[in-house]
């Protein structure tokens, strides 16, 4: 195991956006260490003001934050939004960043996204292959942000000293999900497509394109601990990517969400609608070599996904 180099006993950790997935799945994921995990609502603290991010952060003193907060969305929220989610995104996060060297914070966990490469990438991606060709473009706009963050968090070190990194998830799902299929990923799609065949004995539910494009997901909680992981055993400039380590395709995908779900009509293809990177896996050895790996299944994770989907859902079978 890698030697921890910022232990969490005594800290203060600022987990901002800890009401989103992936931010509640780091809190839930902190409080098995000795740490004071810190949060602000949304009424309270809005991040995309800069003077009230400064404030706060002068007035709370974290030892260290993770840059949880973001807007986020799929394929047709980062069509139909371009502007919202590269702005928004681009000031969340320099403000965060910007008032964490402000006030001296000892260290600032980034968190961007595996759509931050190259469309068509060699697979599995490395992190090395950031900026070495043309983004997808059904989300440049969130992966722009996202790639200013993690250059941020390299300036900031190269220029002033300051331990700040950056993680990239794969695709996430699980508790806390968005399951509305105007802004969601694919996977809580699926889900709730499947669930309403279900209810409604349907024939059959229909999935976007051709079902051919490869994805790579990992639960939530898997990526949460994978973060903290590496913000008390990593620092360095180059950011990290935290993957299960395998891929399947949106069909694939599909089939085993109907299976869980257990809706057994057909699944139809939508080939109006696209398809977006033919494949999307990253490689995850950097963060595996330190000793690091995740432990929920495909299957297994969606079954906790769908629980949590239907307890939150009124009137769900």
């Amino acid at each position: 195991m890698t030697e921890v180099i910022f232990p969490l006993r005594g800290k203060r950790i600022w987990v901002a956006g800890h009401k989103g997935m992936v931010g509640s799945a780091i809190v839930r994921r902190l409080r098995i260490e000795d740490c004071e995990i810190l949060t602000a609502d949304r009424a309270a603290l809005d991040l995309r003001d800069q003077a009230s991010t400064r404030a706060w952060i002068a007035s709370h003193k974290p030892d260290s934050i993770i840059v949880a907060a973001a807007r986020v969305g799929g394929i047709l929220a980062n069509s139909s939004y371009p502007a919202d989610f590269l702005f928004d995104n681009l000031i969340i996060e320099s403000n965060i960043i910007e008032a964490a060297f402000r006030n001296e914070t000892a260290k600032v966990m980034f968190l961007g996204s595996s759509c931050i490469y190259p469309r068509l990438a060699p697979q599995p991606i490395v992190e090395e292959s950031l900026l070495t060709g043309p983004l997808e473009k059904t989300n440049e706009w969130y992966a722009i942000a996202k790639i200013a963050g993690i250059k941020l968090c390299q300036a900031y070190r190269e220029q002033h000293g300051r331990d700040f990194i950056a993680a990239m998830p794969t695709n996430l799902y699980g508790p806390g999900d968005n399951y509305d299929l105007n802004t969601s990923h694919v996977l809580p799609a699926l889900i709730r497509k499947a669930h309403e065949a279900k209810v409604q004995n349907l024939s059959s539910m229909v999935i976007w394109g051709t079902g051919t494009p490869r994805r790579e997901f990992m639960h939530v909680d898997d990526c949460a601990d994978g973060v903290v992981f590496l913000l008390k055993h990593y620092s360095g400039a180059i950011h990290i990517n935290v993957g299960s380590g395998n891929d399947v395709t949106v069909l694939e995908l599909a089939k085993l969400v109907c299976k869980v779900v257990g809706f057994h009509g057909e699944i139809a293809n939508d080939l109006s609608k696209p398809d977006g990177t033919p494949r999307k896996q990253m490689s995850s050895e950097r963060l595996f070599a330190m000793g690091w790996a995740p432990r929920i299944a495909l299957e297994d994770g969606i079954r906790s996904a769908y629980e949590s989907f239907r307890q939150n859902q009124p009137g769900s079978l």
